[in-house]
């Protein structure tokens, strides 16, 4: 994030990734986002905390999970929301990044939640114009409010994220679900591992303070909670793998080899699945699996997100909640 904070959020202007926060920065977005799951459940689900906002979705890569989470969280907190997509838009004739950013801040716009195929186009955009810049995936670098939904997840699973132990299993290098949560994990003092083919492992990882499992079952064995990523096919160049049979083989996620696993071991899988690639349907449907609390998470971060950046204070997201704010 950058430097210019609002008043008593301490964030900075924008979020476009983790590994620049600090743990206690961490928490507070997942302690802001605690007030705001309640307003989920109620039969009027909005409060006027952003009322008079205007938010553009800026979406240059195809999106259904992230769009409609920031979709949902925007229009709960009572902004004005415009949807952008590549498709259909001058993108498609020739204009560039910062041409669309300046024509977004003549219009007088508060924030912007981009999507886009190149690392470091949030950073980009965040340096070019004064609107709050929220990263909703760039490239192969960070999917922040991914990552904070995950580690909300596994809190409210198992109540204190140090010292858990998470092994993120798949294709780690083209990741960048995998590389935020690997930031975000080990900023709040997670154990966190990697497991996948070598071709799928990025170099030096280790540096990070990572470990690398070789085989799914040593991961499932150590792990307290298991990150399973689909195989990101659309974005491989060359035979990284020898076919998606072999994969689910060799690496898929089974019922049978989850019987090795800590009773309280829980499955976490950002979407869209594969079901039968990378993990079984009787897994993702299955009794470990904390997939759909994900998605029910994702809308209270995003909000929290949202609000933060908009100068909310967290110590005041319990009355925000209630529309006192």
């Amino acid at each position: 994030m950058t430097d210019a904070a609002p008043p008593g959020a301490g964030l900075g202007k924008d979020l476009v990734g983790l590994e620049g926060l600090t743990g206690d920065q961490i928490r507070t977005i997942l302690d802001t986002a605690e007030p705001f799951k309640e307003i989920s459940e109620r039969r009027i689900k909005k409060v006027p905390v952003l009322r008079g906002k205007t938010i553009v979705n800026l979406f240059f890569e195809p999106s259904t999970r992230t769009r409609i989470s920031f979709e949902f969280a925007e229009k709960r907190l009572s902004a004005d929301t415009v949807n952008i997509s590549a498709t259909g838009s001058s993108v498609q004739k020739g204009e560039t990044l910062v041409d669309t950013a300046r024509t977004l801040e003549a219009m007088r716009i508060d924030m912007v939640v981009m999507r886009h195929g190149s690392s470091g186009a949030a950073r980009f955009l965040a340096d070019r114009i004064p609107s709050n810049v929220i990263n909703g995936g760039d490239g192969q670098h960070e999917h922040p409010t991914q990552a904070l939904l995950d580690l909300l997840t596994l809190r409210d699973r198992f109540g204190e994220l140090d010292g858990l132990k998470v092994c993120i299993v798949g294709d780690i290098l083209h990741s960048r679900v995998a590389r935020s949560n690997i930031w975000g994990l080990l900023k709040v003092g997670a154990e966190v591992a990697v497991c996948g083919p070598r071709t799928l492992i990025p170099l030096g990882i280790e540096e990070l303070g990572v470990s690398v499992f070789g085989r799914v079952e040593e991961a499932i064995e150590w792990s307290d909670a298991l990150y399973v990523l689909r195989l990101q096919l659309e974005r491989m160049k060359a035979g990284f793998i020898p076919s998606v049979r072999e994969y689910n083989r060799v690496f898929g996620v089974s019922a049978e080899r989850l019987e090795r696993a800590k009773e309280a071991l829980v499955v976490l899988h950002p979407g869209p699945m594969n079901r039968g690639v990378e993990i079984d349907s009787d897994v993702a449907d299955g009794p470990r699996s904390v997939i759909l609390p994900q998605v029910t998470n994702g809308v209270a971060v995003r909000m929290a997100v949202l609000y933060l950046l908009a100068g909310g204070r967290p110590d005041a997201a319990e009355a925000a909640k209630q529309g006192e704010t």
